[in-house]
This record gives structure tokens, sequence and C-alpha cells, in this order.
């Protein structure tokens, strides 16, 4: 086998994590190294944030241990018998290259995931060696997010909460039973037992008022997952209602989607084109309205044609045309929840809505100040000086707010 030095190895293994779009670092709890102490930081000046053209952020050293796997997942370019160029890092070689990264300002942190190398248990005990020299020997201070073997030992999931912020198991595929046809040695049980048992640690290291000693941390950023977006024939309510069972059932910070993308050699049992990287985008813009909107899985599904969401316009406004009984809403005197329905106003723009209508009474301008834009806004308002009249109830109204630019579709090859 040829010996790969450290750089050749870096191509090979970031390349390979480009398919988890689970890497945000959100939520977790603030560290630095001010007073000399430690290295790295998860907030402050030095830090970049960078984003690809479709969203995902990639400022996070995002890499596999190794793209060597003993599973043979039909979707995973990486499993066995994938005939792909193979790589693997060393513990060492990991904390090496996350340090050098974090010192030169490219990262703020490290996104490590693997592929299943002996068993579970070895790559997980692998896994939680790099966060735990990282954190014990260097006293690194920055973000760390492990991807979790859910087949391993719980001792070695819950040690990896100690020093990760987020850790994440993905559900892979919104079908279960797609999961045991495409991935016959995953079990959605597993994965599930595991996540639950994040749960209940995550919620366990919350501190009371009352709690004179604060218990260990453990992943304060949470737990997410991801979903594989077109794989699996599933519908966009299916893989909405999915979503709200997670978020409920285990806490879930964030599910990510990832539209599916045909790999070289792949099985006759997937499909042979991508799905619109557009319907991934609704995907995300439905699992916010559930998460900060109020909406319910059963309002975006009625929205929705057929089971798919609508890829011309978004959700929000595809239920508002829909449900257009519901408008227009006085922006004077309409309650917060309503207000957040309207399309063209998110929820910065409402809490400014709310603060300012205190001290006056809102026109139509001031709404066009408060917000982003006011054309999606006016059909569905009235102000002190506007009513839409008939415009709310126009034949035409969706071809007007439909925008006329559509997005061209990337690819990860």
């Amino acid at each position: 086998m040829t010996v790969l030095d450290l750089r050749s190895k870096l191509a090979v293994l970031a390349d390979a994590a480009k398919y988890d779009a689970s890497c945000a670092s959100s939520g977790t709890s603030k560290r630095d190294s001010i007073g000399g102490k430690g290295v790295g930081s998860t907030e402050g000046l030095g830090i970049c944030h960078a984003y690809t053209p479709d969203g995902r952020c990639v400022s996070l050293l995002k890499i596999l241990l190794t793209n060597f796997c003993i599973y043979d997942c039909v979707y995973c370019i990486n499993r066995a018998s994938s005939n792909v160029r193979r790589a693997r890092f060393s513990v060492d070689e990991v904390v090496e290259l996350t340090l050098n990264f974090y010192k030169r300002n490219y990262i703020e942190g490290l996104f490590l995931s693997s592929g299943i190398i002996r068993s579970g248990d070895y790559t997980m005990e692998q896994l939680v060696l790099v966060a735990k020299t990282l954190r014990i020997d260097h006293d690194f201070r920055g973000y760390i997010h492990l991807k979790l073997i859910p087949e391993a030992d719980p001792l070695l999931i819950e040690e990896a909460g100690l020093y990760a912020d987020r850790l994440s198991a993905n559900i892979e595929l919104p079908r279960d039973e797609a999961l045991k046809r495409l991935a016959p040695q995953k079990d959605v049980g597993v994965i599930k037992y595991a996540m639950a048992r994040v749960r209940l640690k995550v919620e366990a290291a919350r501190p009371a008022k009352k709690d004179r000693v604060k218990p260990p941390r453990f992943a304060p950023a949470g737990q997410s997952t991801q979903l594989i977006i077109g794989a699996d024939g599933a519908s966009d309510t299916e893989i909405v209602d999915r979503s709200a069972s997670l978020y409920a059932g285990y806490g879930l910070r964030r599910v990510y989607y990832s539209a599916f993308s045909p790999i070289p050699d792949s099985s006759s049992a997937l499909p042979l084109s991508k799905p619109p990287l557009m319907r991934e985008h609704r995907l995300y813009q439905a699992d916010w309205l559930m998460r900060f909107y109020g909406f319910s899985p059963a309002e975006i599904g009625d929205a929705a044609n057929d089971g798919m969401l609508d890829l011309a316009i978004d959700p929000k406004l595809a239920w508002a045309l829909n449900s257009r009984a519901q408008f227009p809403v006085d922006v004077n005197t309409a309650a917060r929840e309503m207000l957040l329905r309207v399309p063209g106003l998110g929820v910065k723009s409402v809490d400014r809505i709310l603060q300012v209508r205190r001290w006056r009474t809102l026109r139509l301008e001031d709404i066009g100040r408060l917000c982003r834009g006011i054309h999606k806004v006016r059909p569905f308002i009235t102000a002190l000086d506007w009513t839409p009249g008939g415009l709310t109830d126009a034949a035409d109204l969706r071809v007007r707010l439909t925008p006329a630019v559509r997005p061209v579709q990337l690819s990860l090859f």
C-alpha cells in the first residue's frame, strides 16, 4: 500500500468529509485563552466563519479520521466495496493539524467523523482520544464536534460528551425501511438509543438554580443529526414529520438536510439523478418555520403539493397563499404569532414592529424600514395608511411574488 504524506491524507480525508452537512458551531459554551491559558477560542476576533455558495459552514477543520470502512452502505462513497483512494490519520496527526490550522486562523475548531475500522468501539475510542488529547494535553478551548458511532460502548459515547461541544449520530434516511435496505449493517434502533442517551446526559448536565456545585460539562452545544434527501423516495412532508419527531424525541439542536448526490459505481437501488438543490433549501426553510415561527408539520404539509414543497416559492408564502382568509393582518394590533406568519416578516422584523408600535401607529413606510423588503409583505397587511384591497385575493398574486431568477444546481464532484 502506498504511504501517503500528511498533505495527501488531508486532501483525501477532507474531500471524503464533504457529504456531512452537520458542521455548524453555534450554541456551545463560551471559552477562550485570555490570560495566557490554553489554546483556542469559541468566539471573539480572529475567527472567520466561511460558507460555501450552498450555505454549508466551512469554518471548521472538517475531516474523517479515515475513509476505510467495514460497512457497505449503498449510498456512501466510502463503503467497503467502493473503489476510492483510501487514507487514515493517526490521532497525533489530527491533533497537529487542528492546532496548526487554528494558530494560522484558518479554522475555529474541529469537526471529526470516521469510517468504521475494526469495530465501532475501536473507532469511537480513536475519535474520543483525539478530543481528549486536544483538551487535556494541549488545553485546547476551541470548538470540537464529534460524530458518534452508535454501535460503540455507551461509556465511550458518554466520554465523548465530556470533551466535545457537540455530538451527532446521523439517522441518514427518512424512512427506516430504506435504512435497512440500503445500509443493512446499521440499525435505526441502535442509532436512536445512542441519541436518547446523549439527550439524557445533556439534560443532566444542565445546572439547576439551587445547585451549589455544577454538574460535569457534557456536550454544551447539544446534538444534531442529518437526513439524506432524495435517496429513498420519501416525500417532503414525510421528511418534515420525521424532523419534528426527532426534535421532540431527542432534544436536537439541528436536523441537517443533505441532497443526495449520485456517486461513482453506485448501486441500481439508488436514483440515477440528484434532486434539485432547491429542495434541500426548502426543507431548511420548513425546518426554520417549525423551530422559530410556530408552524406545525401539518400546516407545512397543507401547503405542499402531493407531499412535495413548492420549489418556486418558499413554504411560508405557499402557506399564506393557501390561507388567504387569515389575511390581511393589522400590523398595529396583530399578535406576534400572527405577524410571524406574514410572508416577508422575519423574527427580528416582527420584534422591531412590536417594539416600535408601542410608541407610534405604524405606516407602510415604517414597515418598509423595519423589514428587508416590502414587496412580499404588502398583500398581507394593513397599516395606518395602507390596505391591500383586492390584492390579497388577486388571482395572479402567486405570479407577482414568484422570483424571476432560479438558482443553479451545484455539484459535489
